[in-house]
């Protein structure tokens, strides 16, 4: 009996033997992999990104052959002139850059509120609620881009820029509120019980107390409408006539085959994008709301 008492001790720790050089291998490996896979992440990333922005300033021998390079041999700021000369870059900058921070504007107004009131509500009312927002995003763009381009014609709000903001917010305004209840709901209501407490009305702890606590999360909510507004194609389509978003325009140079238009297009669609991006990702911190409750 004891002989088999110390066999089974024995087997136990064998087995813990094995499982512990399993995970230190297993953790060696990932210790030696890690830098490797992230210079491959990074890489994997930025390749179309200086694919896209090479093209634009390279001449068409360096592109249109059998077998291109992937280095910039030959330069040329011809491309950037043409699109800059054409008269049609700024009128679909200015269009989409208007539409596109205004959306994200009104969005964040109306959602804010209607998110801090759902995130208040029981479990259950603020989940019919949310999956009633969902619900209204089952239809494909294009499926209503079409009657919703017949009604803005009476309503004389083809090709303006209220017209597609509107359109813009059909889209955006059950992902931004769903967004901001997830954020709102992770703020301790301590807080603003706190506030009126000391004599702050509902209103007044909601814009001093809670909001600003709420910033990163608005910030996200933000961004992320303006960057679906900023790139977004089928409404444009739709509902804009004489003047192009950038995203149609580059659609438009597509149609046409221009490749180095199309890339240089592409490349300026995409540096307000790392702006954009780059001025908000400072209020995105997790420990944001770190020190808002002591003891």
């Amino acid at each position: 009996m004891k002989a088999t008492t110390e066999t089974q001790k024995k087997s136990v720790k064998l087995h813990n033997e094995k499982d512990q050089g399993k995970k230190d291998f297993l953790d060696s490996f990932i210790k030696v992999a890690f830098v490797p896979m992230l210079i491959i992440s990074i890489l994997a990333m930025l390749s179309p990104i200086y694919i896209l922005i090479k093209v634009s300033i390279s001449k068409p021998v360096d592109v249109l052959t059998q077998h291109p390079t992937f280095l910039i041999h030959n330069f040329t700021g011809e491309h950037w002139i043409k699109v800059l000369q054409s008269g049609l870059l700024f009128p679909a900058l200015s269009k989409s850059f208007i539409v596109a921070t205004a959306t994200a504007i009104v969005a964040i107004i109306l959602a804010t509120p209607a998110s801090y009131v759902i995130s208040r509500l029981p479990k259950k009312t603020k989940y019919i609620i949310v999956l009633a927002l969902f619900f209204t995003r089952m239809f494909p763009n294009v499926g209503i881009a079409l009657p919703i381009s017949v009604k803005f014609i009476r309503w004389n709000l083809i090709d303006t820029h209220a017209g597609l903001i509107l359109a813009h917010l059909i889209e955006q305004l059950p992902f931004i509120t769903w967004i901001l209840v997830g954020t709102f709901e992770v703020i301790p209501q301590d807080l603003e019980k706190s506030a009126m407490i000391d004599g702050a009305s509902r209103i007044r702890a909601l814009w001093s107390v809670i909001l600003p606590n709420a910033a990163p999360g608005l910030a996200v909510a933000a961004m992320y409408v303006w960057l679906n507004s900023w790139n977004e194609f089928t409404y444009a389509l739709y509902l804009s006539l004489s003047t192009n978003t950038l995203p149609l325009q580059i659609y438009y140079y597509v149609n046409r085959g221009g490749f180095f238009q199309t890339a240089t297009y592409a490349t300026i669609l995409m540096i307000p994008v790392l702006i954009v991006t780059y001025a908000l990702q400072r209020y995105i911190r997790s420990d944001y709301l770190g020190g808002a409750i002591k003891g």
